[in-house]
């Protein structure tokens, strides 16, 4: 079988199919993408680069659009060249938004393609109008619908389409479901597993001594997953709790949402706002994944917010680590999360509760064995990839020999 893989990072939610397929002498593996800081063994990389970026002249609505289009056009001449090459893949899987499969039918006639879906857009009851900060107008609710037309193309040409939750599939028009597998990525559980022995000690920062560790990771520090809220309960707990560390993992940047100002970031606002101890307050930077799974260890209690959009790899590797987490009660927490089943849950927007949820969490954190080991079954019944990648690849080759629905029901 020849696979063609496209996305604008590489291997992203790629890596375990693409990695096992390659494995596959028999297999042809392409994957095309931005950047290839690194190599899976089998796998053929080809970088792209548009050869612009959309222009600051375009409206404003159809910005996002140009962007695909120009991605669309650099991923159509990379496709020329494998097929003037004489790589014709049988089955392409494309991350959608960004453009990247937008002209692989003119490319490829006869290939299929699976696309990944992560996001469908709404100006209302979703994500773009639920932090209290957002006043939304006329203007940003078509630009919003706007961004939506990459999407839809895909949605339209694609022979079938991939969604990682419920709570996400649920955002896309019904009409497009019966063309919809939900199937998570899934979590190495092997790697991901809890370990009481874990070292407290990430590079130079030793927490050997720290009597409780209260730790937030994703990649930005950002509203859209509820940075300030976490900074403002953890800067109430860090005053009542003297022995508190508080671990921030990720960039200070915003990965998701509005930007702010050159020059300004969440991180620096929150520290200028609350002014936390800095003895202990650690803000780590990104981290390796051995850093980070440690960490995910090693916590006492993790928190972990969101709006109503794409739920974090994060909060499954903790769960999947045996983390006692306090979650947002929001959509896409909820679907993984039982409030004192596996985890507990807090309102987004009251730090004070939240804060206090978690002080429950701390203060009972030697009594929780059963909430930890119901977190990390949660992941082995449902997200662990020795489970969901049997799957991944049934439905690879179901799309590309043109078994449509899949002969294997792929819902977890």
């Amino acid at each position: 079988m020849r696979i063609l893989f496209l996305h604008n990072n590489f291997p992203a939610q790629y890596r375990h199919v693409a990695t096992h397929l390659a494995r596959n002498k028999e297999n042809q593996v392409v994957f095309a993408s931005l950047r290839a800081p690194f190599k899976i063994p089998g796998v053929t990389n080809v970088v792209y680069k548009p050869h612009r970026d959309a222009n600051e002249n375009t409206h404003h609505y159809l910005r996002s659009m140009e962007t695909a289009v120009l991605n669309g056009q650099v991923t159509l001449r990379v496709c020329l060249e494998l097929k003037r090459r004489g790589f014709i893949p049988d089955v392409v899987c494309s991350h959608s938004g960004w453009g990247n499969s937008l002209y692989i039918r003119d490319a490829f006639p006869n290939a299929r393609i699976l696309n990944y879906f992560e996001w469908f857009y709404h100006g209302e009851g979703s994500d773009a109008d639920f932090l209290k900060s957002a006043a939304l107008t006329l203007d940003d609710a078509a630009r919003i619908r706007t961004k939506n037309a990459p999407i839809l193309l895909d949605l339209a040409q694609c022979d079938w389409g991939q969604v990682p939750t419920s709570f996400q599939a649920s955002q896309f028009p019904e009409i497009f479901h019966p063309k919809l597998s939900i199937l998570h990525d899934g979590v190495e559980t092997d790697f991901f597993k809890p370990d009481p022995a874990a070292p407290r000690q990430i590079g130079n920062l030793d927490l050997s001594d720290a009597a409780e560790i209260l730790t937030y990771a994703t990649r930005g520090m950002e509203p859209y997953r509820g940075f300030p809220e976490f900074m403002r309960a953890a800067a109430l707990l860090m005053k009542k709790r003297p022995t508190l560390h508080v671990l921030v993992i990720g960039e200070d940047r915003v990965v998701y949402g509005r930007k702010l100002p050159e020059g300004e970031s969440w991180g620096r606002r929150m520290v200028e706002e609350l002014k936390p101890d800095p003895e202990r307050l650690h803000f780590t930077g990104p981290l390796t994944y051995r850093e980070y799974v440690r960490a995910l260890q090693f916590s006492t209690v993790q928190a972990y917010l969101t709006v109503p959009f794409v739920l974090s790899w994060s909060v499954i590797e903790s769960l999947a680590c045996g983390a006692i987490i306090v979650g947002s009660d929001t959509a896409p927490v909820k679907e993984v999360i039982r409030h004192g089943k596996n985890g507990f849950l807090a309102p987004f927007h009251d730090h004070e509760a939240f804060a206090g949820q978690i002080e429950w969490a701390l203060d009972n954190a030697g009594d929780l064995e059963k909430i930890r080991a119901s977190a990390r079954q949660t992941v082995l019944d449902h997200y662990a990839l020795d489970k969901l990648l049997p799957h991944h690849l049934r439905l690879i080759r179901d799309v590309a020999e043109g078994h449509l629905p899949p002969r294997e029901k792929t819902d977890n």
